[in-house]
């Protein structure tokens, strides 16, 4: 049977009241069973680390999960653009650095490797470099 707005108040009332003692309980109890929860943590990631590493494996080698993981990232990053998807099409596209035009890949690392130039403070994208030009233009700025 579902709460009533008087009860949900009282809910939400008594919780603010209480959360400084339920905060000291649960200390207290990490404190107290610290061996056990560390088992049961261990037990749990091992149980579902596998399922979590193929859901991943799987998704991120599709297109759609590369489109997807790619453009989090650069948001997670701070990069800001009207439009991610044309964005994205053009760094997929994209082979050689603006900026020194040597011939560049997906991938991680630096040398070869393309990087989404974009100013730290704005977020704004400026341009798709080689790892190496995207580091120097960082320095010397």
């Amino acid at each position: 049977m579902p709460l009533t707005d008087k009860q949900k108040e009282y809910h939400k009332k008594y919780r603010e009241e209480h959360k400084q003692q339920k905060r000291e309980y649960f200390k207290k109890y990490a404190q107290e069973h610290r061996e056990e929860l560390q088992k049961y943590r261990k037990n749990y990631r091992d149980e579902h680390k596998h399922s979590a590493q193929e859901y991943s494996k799987n998704y991120i080698t599709t297109e759609r999960g590369i489109k997807s993981y790619r453009i989090s990232s650069w948001k997670s990053n701070g990069v800001k653009h009207d439009d991610f998807d044309a964005l994205y099409e053009k760094y997929k596209n994209t082979n050689e650095c603006e900026l020194c035009n040597i011939p560049i890949t997906e991938g991680h690392g630096i040398i070869g490797k393309k990087h989404l130039d974009h100013d730290h403070i704005t977020g704004e994208f400026r341009n798709i470099l080689c790892g190496d030009c995207n580091i120097n233009k960082r320095r010397f700025k």
